[in-house]
Parts: C-alpha cells; structure tokens; sequence
C-alpha cells in the first residue's frame, strides 16, 4: 500500500523535526487537504522558529487573506518585505511588495 504524502512528510519530519523545508511542505500540504488551521500553524512556527525562510510571508499573507484577516496579511507582508531587504532576496522582494500593494489597494477600494 502506498504511503500517501501527508503520511511521507510527517514521517519525514519525526526524524528531522527543525527542517524548515518539511515544515513548508507539511503547511503546503495542509493547505492542500483544505485544513488551514494547520497549514497555519506550520507557517507560524516557521515564521517563529525560521525567520529567514522567506517563502512563508508569502504564502501565510495570502492565507491570511483568505481567512478574511487582512491586517495580519499585511503586517506577515511587512515582516516578509524586512526580511527578503535584510537577506538580500530582490525576487522575494518584488512579490511581496506585489502582494502587499495589491492588498491595500484592495482594502482602500
């Protein structure tokens, strides 16, 4: 019987329980699955416990988003723009720049 991937990531993760990359995947897949409560908690943890995985401010203000929570997008946003400037990444940067306008725009509409 074939391990499906959520079962796969969580083992993965028993035996490297700091890697942010699984943490990332677990909150995909979460994500995924339709449960976002855990997608988010897997997003916040990465936020706490690796500030510099940059990834996750994207993909957690925009779950934040769809959980109608637009000021906790854009602060994620906020902190997600910080960190791409302080780490270098122009790529991160431009979309969460992106992101962030579009969403106040939004909100200013």
């Amino acid at each position: 019987m074939a391990i499906n991937r959520l079962e796969q990531l969580l083992e993965f993760s028993k035996n490297e329980p700091h890697d942010p990359f699984l943490k990332y995947a677990l909150a995909t897949e979460y994500l995924r699955l339709n449960n976002p409560e855990k997608a988010l908690w897997f997003y916040l943890d990465l936020v706490n416990q690796h500030p510099d995985y940059i990834g996750t401010y994207y993909h957690l203000g925009k779950l934040y988003e769809q959980l109608q929570q637009s000021d906790k997008a854009l602060e994620i946003y906020e902190q997600g723009i910080a960190i791409a400037k302080k780490i270098k990444d122009q790529h991160a940067l431009n979309e969460l720049l992106g992101v962030y306008n579009s969403l106040q725009d939004e909100l200013n509409d």
